[in-house]
């Protein structure tokens, strides 16, 4: 791409021959993409201000202050996220921005629901504030379920409807976050149901979440104005969601050659969007954020120019953004130039009309944050959430008050693909007190620390092939208490200390020694660190996981899930081991 200012024609009163406008930039030489019909066609685009002006024929005068030759690239919309979480990128706004606008990415609806359980509303009228000072277009959802499962977790808040409608009126809040308690929704629990009418009252989009959901239970979710997913969920039952009107979302995982085949053999194509819900800073780096997810869904057999519309139009008009998603006179001036279609390389971006990355780097003084303070807070208040002592040795002691004696213990098993568990038993021994497992399995902790009444407790983990070693966390969904999962009491003290001493994070350990750290200091969540620094780290910490043998597609949310409640079939929060099919206690006695 080139750029170079415009020649004759520019006068001071910023009006051309004949009294028109001079636009301020001129995309010239370039193929128009329309997602409104699918076809590619030759054109200039001009835009004025942060708008397109025009879509013309190729070499119709027009007087502009910039031009840009455009010559074999595709102008194509600006991409927009209906599903995301900001947080899960371990990055704060602003880094968040600096790492996805230079892939496309102009517009995301992100649900602080990670730093929302940890601070409260304050957490996401600091995220609102931090967002409008980027270039990127981020709005944002009220989180639904804070805590995430009432009643079986301790998180650091607790949003009830008055807090939703409060914050619903926030500039750039536009619906209410992933309802994800979806047994809540279809067995009629009076909570949940006053926040999802609250935000009906207001008018906003409300986001589900409701993996395996059909039939009449599907119909009653639907029926409280709950209209999307991004689950992952059998074929036939992405065909019945979209079939009853719900807005079929698709992250990584849910993209297969069977569900797009299903999909093309429907009478007529359901709209869909693309959506990357969670996906850490190393990943961004290495793969890219909308247009990975467009090449995926490419290269497993969706239509390019159904991926492009599935990143841009469906998106925008899901999230009521009439102004966007299409190169289209008077619609704002978010535009992506691609260098080919299928491959979604990306070769410039603009975000308002203005040109804020080349080539993969955002243009030099985009990413600067503008002078002044955020309106609520600069981050130092949300750094002291890690409110425990470092653990030692014997927080990982599992006691048992029981006698010496062999018996069976239920267990959470993960796999290697997703964020799904299933139960399973195991031999366990009880020796003077303490609860030793057998070798293969791990132990898995979750430990309050959020300042309330301290509580902690166990579960085995099998599934994975691990050595001696141990991860801690404090990115432990929803709640965010710290997680501890390890093969030896040495290596969990240590990754656990590595994490409270940072103020919030992730730590890998072997031999009792820190082998991997990523220092997420705000809310325990996120760096404001460089972007860079911050991928570096993960890049690392996802290593040495592997290298434990935690070997997971996504090894991130693998661990930090192990503690949603919410999510099937069976985890372990701070108060103890969780069905999550039937909202109880996995074992009795547990939760007193």
């Amino acid at each position: 791409m080139s750029g170079g200012a415009a020649g004759a024609g520019r006068t001071r009163s910023g009006t051309g021959r004949a009294g028109r406008p001079i636009d301020d930039l001129l995309i010239e030489g370039g193929s128009v993409v329309s997602v409104l019909t699918g076809e590619t066609f030759a054109a200039d685009v001009a835009v004025r201000g942060d708008r397109i002006s025009a879509v013309v024929p190729p070499g119709t005068h027009r007087e502009a202050r910039e031009r840009i030759d455009a010559r074999g690239l595709l102008v194509v919309p600006g991409f927009v996220d209906a599903h995301m979480h900001v947080e899960s990128s371990f990055l704060a706004p602003a880094g968040f921005a600096a790492l996805t606008l230079p892939r496309g990415t102009t517009t995301v609806l992100a649900d602080p629901h990670e730093i929302v359980n940890v601070c409260g509303a304050d957490g996401l009228r600091w995220m609102v504030d931090e967002g409008r000072r980027t270039a990127q277009t981020m709005l944002f959802g009220v989180p639904s379920c804070v805590p995430a499962l009432p009643g079986f977790e301790v998180a650091g808040a607790e949003l009830v409807r008055a807090d939703v409608e409060a914050l619903l009126d926030l500039p750039g809040v536009v619906g209410l976050g992933e309802v994800m308690d979806y047994r809540a929704v279809v067995s009629g629990d009076a909570r949940v149901a006053e926040v999802v009418a609250a935000a009906r009252e207001h008018g906003a989009i409300i986001d589900g979440h409701c993996p395996g959901l059909t039939g009449a239970e599907l119909s009653d979710y639907l029926a409280m104005g709950i209209d999307s997913d991004h689950t992952k969920n059998p074929v036939p039952v992405v065909v019945e969601k979209a079939r009853l009107g719900m807005h079929v979302q698709l992250q990584e995982k849910s993209l297969s050659r069977e569900l797009f085949a299903a999909l093309r053999a429907l009478p007529l194509p359901p709209p869909i969007s693309l959506v990357t819900d969670d996906v850490a800073p190393d990943a961004i780096v290495a793969r890219g954020h909308l247009d990975h997810l467009a090449r995926r869904a490419v290269g497993l057999g969706m239509p390019p120019l159904e991926a492009l519309r599935a990143i841009t139009f469906t998106p925008a008009q899901r999230l009521r953004l009439h102004d966007r998603g299409s190169v289209t006179p008077g619609r704002r001036a978010d535009l992506v130039l691609l260098r080919d279609l299928a491959g979604f390389e990306v070769d410039a971006v603009l975000a308002g009309g203005r040109v804020v990355a080349r080539e993969g780097a955002l243009v030099a003084g985009v990413g600067d944050r503008p002078q002044g303070a955020s309106a609520v807070s600069d981050g130092t208040s949300f750094r002291d959430t890690v409110r425990i002592p470092p653990p030692d040795v014997g927080t990982f002691r599992w006691r048992s008050g029981g006698p010496d004696e062999s018996r069976r213990e239920l267990a959470i098993r993960v796999n290697a693909v997703d964020t799904s568990t299933r139960p399973a038993f195991i031999d366990v021994e009880v020796r003077d007190g303490e609860i030793r497992l057998p070798e293969g399995a791990a132990l898995l902790t979750v430990i309050h620390r959020h300042g309330a009444a301290p509580g902690q407790a166990f579960a085995p983990i099998v599934g994975l092939d691990l050595a001696e070693g141990a991860v801690a966390t404090t990115y432990a969904h929803d709640s965010h208490n710290l997680l501890v999962l390890g093969t030896s009491r040495e290596s969990m003290a240590a990754a656990a200390r590595a994490v409270v001493g940072a103020r919030g994070g992730i730590a890998v350990a072997r031999g009792g020694a820190v082998v991997a750290l990523l220092p997420l200091p705000v809310a325990g969540l996120m760096s404001e660190d460089p972007p860079e620094q911050v991928a570096a780290a993960a890049r690392a910490v996802r290593a040495a996981l592997d290298d434990w043998g935690y070997r997971h597609a996504n090894a991130f949310m693998s661990v930090s899930t192990l503690a949603l409640p919410v999510s099937p079939s069976l985890k372990l929060t701070d108060r103890g081991l969780v069905d999550v099919e039937r909202r109880a206690w996995a074992v009795a006695g547990e939760g007193a």
